[in-house]
């Protein structure tokens, strides 16, 4: 099974790993693409006033133009402890143990727009780039990752959930995943989706996996596991539908 995850804007600052490393990165035929994405973005960062409109920063957010400046050499953490947000801070990997965590490097990947999917357990740096941005020198973020993320993706076999946004899914689309969309039932049997709880519900689904680790082979086996866990999980089409209380 593989979980496709989305970022978060917000990171936690700092790590005690040392500096990048692109060919330890997992998928790693996709990195001539981040050595151009990494080049591009410290290349930007030389002209702070240009970074603030490029990635249109806020004042507050200005301090990025550092991060960004230093990608390369700042120290790393694994990507599932560097984004917070509600998702990351509902999953609350740090207080996994060993186990859900080796799971999480196993079967979670984390869609980022600056070094495109990357392993959960993989040690990557803060930074600043989202999907909707442009570096200078390069196409529009989903030009330049989108064919070879989807060929990277394609060669994991088996059932894959997609848990990212929408603007994620296009870096790196995967033929025949199953999109798992956050609804509640509302009056009449009627769903309706949700948008703060979507990423909270998120968050305790993928540690509920991590926890239990199960071995599942189809979107059938996902609906059982979800029944006996307390989660209740619907099929609709291509979609999964995750109900949040």
């Amino acid at each position: 099974m593989l979980l496709l995850l989305p970022p978060s804007e917000s990171k936690r600052p700092g790590g005690s790993g040392a500096s990048l490393e692109v060919p330890a990165l997992a998928f790693g035929e996709l990195a001539p693409l981040r050595e151009r994405a990494l080049d591009a973005l410290v290349a930007l960062s030389a002209d702070p006033d240009e970074m603030v409109r490029a990635l249109k920063l806020s004042a507050r957010q200005a301090g990025d133009v550092d991060q960004n400046r230093t990608v390369r050499t700042a120290p790393t953490m694994a990507a599932v402890d560097r984004f917070t947000g509600v998702l990351y801070d509902a999953l609350g990997a740090a207080s996994l143990d060993d186990g859900a965590r080796s799971w999480l490097g196993a079967h979670a990947v984390i869609q980022t727009a600056l070094l495109g999917p990357v392993s959960a357990l993989d040690p990557i740096p803060a930074f600043r780039l989202s999907a909707g941005h442009r570096l200078p020198g390069l196409p529009p973020a989903k030009r330049h990752w989108a064919e070879e993320t989807e060929r990277a993706l394609a060669g994991r076999a088996g059932l894959v959930l997609d848990l990212r946004s929408e603007a994620y899914r296009a870096l790196g689309p995967v033929p025949g995943a199953t999109y798992v969309r956050v609804v509640a039932e509302a009056e009449g049997g009627a769903v309706r989706a949700l948008n703060h709880f979507n990423k909270k519900a998120k968050g305790f689904f993928v540690r509920a996996l991590a926890e239990s680790r199960p071995a599942l082979e189809s979107v059938a086996d996902l609906e059982a596991w979800g029944e006996a866990s307390g989660f209740v999980l619907e099929r609709a089409g291509d979609e999964l539908l995750l109900f949040a209380e």
